[in-house]
């Protein structure tokens, strides 16, 4: 029978297959004093290349420990989607309030992103690659195969490796990211469905870009 739990060492194996050559990347920029960050079609299309090679290591890997894949693939539905786009809002209202409750919001915790380089179709590409690559390895199988040891070890760890990757955002990224997190694992392990999330992540990818 297809698992949907994961032991300590398959959970480090999935965290490092998707998300160890990101987390490499994100400590390079800190120490590089956090560089702006400068997007153009080649690398938009790269990164899609990049995710989906990582995508299928991983399902490779979950296959061979007869994980149940199946379950990874966002599934589409009105009422999903209404929940998305609401999940969309909350996520960016959360965000702006956590900033602001915490008051990180100055100039220096703040890198600049710039997409004069790029066209929408590679910005919609990236998103779509990207929002669902990250929320179905962090929440369908780090949030999901964790939840054998407990609520707050689901959250909490692939909550700590969304924001090791995203380190490179500097101070006020790694809050909006926390929350933007923080929210959509809520609304994962509410509704054990994948679909809003993703959503809510592909829009949070593309609003800032238009």
């Amino acid at each position: 029978m297809p698992r949907s739990t994961l032991s300590w060492s398959e959970s480090a194996v999935v965290a490092l297959i998707c998300f160890g050559l990101f987390t490499l990347w994100s400590v390079q920029a800190v120490l590089s004093g956090f560089p702006d960050a400068r997007f153009t079609d080649d690398g938009n299309w790269q990164m899609v290349g990049v995710e989906l090679v990582l995508a299928l290591a991983a399902l490779l890997y979950l296959r061979a420990r007869r994980f149940d894949i199946a379950s990874l693939y966002p599934q589409p539905t009105l009422a999903g989607t209404g929940i998305g786009l609401l999940l969309f809002v909350a996520c960016w209202l959360g965000g702006t309030l956590t900033t602001s409750v915490l008051g990180v919001a100055g100039e220096g915790d703040v890198i600049a992103f710039s997409f004069d380089q790029t066209s929408l179709a590679s910005r919609v590409g990236l998103a779509v690659v990207n929002g669902s690559f990250e929320e179905v390895f962090l929440l369908g199988v780090l949030v999901r195969g964790l939840r054998g040891h407990g609520l707050s070890v689901a959250l909490g760890v692939p909550l700590l490796v969304r924001v090791l990757y995203h380190l490179y955002q500097g101070p006020l990224g790694v809050v909006w990211v926390a929350t933007f997190g923080v929210l959509l694992s809520l609304a994962y392990v509410w509704r054990q469905d994948l679909w809003p999330p993703v959503l809510a992540h592909i829009l949070w990818d593309i609003v800032p870009t238009l």
